[in-house]
């Protein structure tokens, strides 16, 4: 059986974020700070990284979704680019504005903009195909 780029990338972004997205938002005071040495103490801390933790759960399902089905695949592909691109945007502002954080941090700034260019080569080689 053969797979289909779009599906093999919405499939590679969907799970490698199921984890990043539960140690934000699990248990934030234990994780980030395991992680990152980032202190979150209170309330408005725990509230701000689930509220993160779901909007890459649903992300990430709706992704998913354009796998099972062909109909959202593009769309899937778009909310995939928007999401990472995004997501790399800021980190490149923060590295400008803040310098380097942590090792891990820069991985996910490299994954992020890998997956987003990614996504916006397929949506332009599948335009180019019809």
């Amino acid at each position: 059986m053969k797979i289909d780029k779009s599906c093999a990338l919405l499939l590679i972004a969907s799970f490698g974020l199921i984890p990043i997205a539960l140690s934000y938002g699990v248990n934030p005071e234990l994780s980030l700070n395991y992680l990152f040495e980032l202190d979150i103490n209170n309330v408005n801390g725990n509230h701000i990284f689930r509220a993160v933790m779901f909007l890459y759960i649903f992300n990430l399902s709706f992704w998913l979704l354009g796998v099972v089905r062909a109909s959202y695949r593009r769309i899937a592909l778009i909310a995939l680019s928007i999401f990472m691109l995004g997501l790399a945007m800021g980190r490149l502002l923060s590295f400008m504005l803040d310098g380097l954080p942590h090792w891990l941090l820069i991985l996910y700034f490299i994954l992020e903009f890998s997956i987003g260019f990614s996504a916006l080569f397929l949506i332009t080689q599948k335009q180019n195909e019809e």
